[in-house]
């Protein structure tokens, strides 16, 4: 027994010193250099500092019914909803492929009858149980750590995937319930406007009747009302589009004591937009973290692959008792153990295993140009919004004195058609001009805001609620490796 205990912990000294070898080695090679060919500064002044991406929403967004929305959205949206189900179906996969490296322990029992000519065709009777290791790899050469380091990737990769839909899914929100205020803020021009064409249709009506002027200047005014009430019908429909997808993002319907019914004429406290470098981009922008890890993902593939190219060696394993006679089965003298170790080495497969290395790291360029244009489209997003936001002042400036002068000349065409000075296609062209105009300018103040949030969102900010709130970087297998 004694002598039977010691062949088994030589044994199981085997089997430790063999899971010890397990993580020994990776194939995988040096992770490919990205060039982006960005510069090292944006082209539009004055938006130097820390990036507004530093800032949580609930600092930068000033309106706390837009923050009190958002907040139902990030609880209720069914997209950020299946992103969070998609981390935790990753992390499941990858704690699988973790479990992959430790041997596979079962307990076993059976019973065996069977008869040979060495026994005379008599029926001999065994009886087992015992525990053993099921087929457990010994990864020599790393292939076992380079799918948990690519399992590892993914499941980075995922998390970061979820960062960069809230990340959207806050800015579509406030963009949306913009533009519940801002259509609610046209319906509102367009019934004033169609309650002064009824009353210059009023008196036109009057001066036709009485013969001063002829239908001609009826008619023009009946076009004003019509095209006005129209435009009516037309902002009450987008009021309600506005509102269904408003009610689409947060995931339920929105209390109406959270929409904005006067017009919003600013979405954040900030005068300066700080953008930071466009270095910043790579640790604010979620999309461009995915895109890293996937490239590190690849290069773990790599060294699968490789690791194929090698003997693959297995050990089975077991120790239990074993008797001919169920009663003696748990008696002195009937402990039994066993090692397996097989190998596998393909000694002619049409080049399946250099194939495939092959297309693994074609993948890892695949992946790297990738990771290299989402660098590319980062820089660019935040380049157009900035360009927005280099010129908007002037235009907004510039429409609200349009505003002023269509406005004026509107009253004083009015007030030379009550006159009899000016026919009635003055006043009609003036009231047009002074609509668009106002329209124009509702839609620039618009554009503003939406601007402000496009740009707050292209530079990487909405990860955290407060600014206070810390959000680390959690390091890729390749950067693992190399530490």
């Amino acid at each position: 027994m004694q002598q039977a205990k010691s062949i088994f912990a030589r044994g199981f000294a085997v089997s430790t010193l063999a899971l010890a070898l397990t993580a020994c080695q990776s194939m995988r090679g040096p992770e490919p250099v990205a060039k982006a060919d960005i510069p090292n500064s944006y082209s539009y002044k004055g938006a130097d500092g820390t990036s507004i991406a530093a800032q949580g929403y609930k600092d930068f967004f000033s309106d706390a019914r837009l923050v009190q929305v958002i907040d139902l959205a990030l609880q209720n949206n069914r997209d950020l909803r299946t992103a969070a189900l998609n981390i935790q179906k990753v992390q499941q996969q990858y704690q699988i492929t973790k479990n992959d490296q430790l041997p596979t322990i079962g307990s076993s029992a059976s019973f065996t009858r069977a008869a040979s000519t060495s026994t005379n065709y008599k029926p001999v009777s065994v009886y087992q149980v015992g525990l053993g290791v099921t087929s457990y790899e010994l990864d020599f050469w790393g292939r076992v750590r380079s799918l948990k380091d690519a399992a590892l990737d993914n499941y980075l990769a995922t998390q970061s995937a979820h960062d960069s839909t809230q990340i959207s899914l806050i800015s579509q929100v406030a963009q949306a319930w913009l533009s519940y205020s801002y259509a609610n803020a046209n319906l509102h021009l367009a019934q004033q406007t169609l309650v002064a064409q009824q009353q210059s249709y009023n008196l036109n009506k009057r001066r036709f009747e009485v013969g001063i002027d002829s239908e001609i200047p009826l008619r023009q005014a009946q076009i004003s009302v019509e095209t006005a009430r129209n435009d009516v019908a037309n902002y009450k429909t987008q009021i309600a589009e506005a509102q269904n997808l408003l009610n689409l993002l947060v995931g339920q319907s929105v209390p109406t004591e959270l929409l904005p019914v006067q017009t919003v004429h600013n979405i954040t406290r900030q005068s300066v937009f700080g953008t930071g470098l466009p270095s910043d981009l790579l640790n604010n922008r979620p999309d461009i973290q995915q895109a890293q890890y996937q490239l590190s993902a690849a290069g773990a593939n790599i060294g699968a692959a490789k690791a194929r190219l090698f003997p693959t060696i297995s050990l089975t394993s077991s120790a239990g008792l074993a008797s001919a006679d169920l009663s003696d089965l748990f008696k002195s003298g009937s402990f039994v153990w066993s090692v397996a170790p097989s190998l596998d080495l393909p000694i002619f497969d049409w080049g399946t295993r250099k194939a495939n290395v092959k297309i693994s790291q074609t993948d890892q360029q695949i992946a790297l140009t990738s990771y290299e244009k989402s660098i590319q489209t980062a820089f660019r997003e935040v380049s157009d919004a900035l360009a927005i936001r280099q010129n908007i002042g002037d235009r907004l400036s510039a429409q609200r004195r349009l505003v002023e002068a269509t406005n004026r000349n509107y009253q004083l065409s009015s007030a030379r058609f009550r006159a009899g000075i000016d026919d009635y296609l003055t006043v009609l062209d003036a009231q047009r001009s002074n609509y668009s105009a106002e329209q124009g300018l509702l839609t620039l103040q618009q554009a503003n805001l939406n601007n402000q949030i496009e740009l707050y969102k292209t530079l990487g900010g909405g990860v955290k609620a407060q600014t206070s709130d810390e959000v680390q970087h959690q390091p890729s297998s390749q950067e693992l490796q190399q530490k």
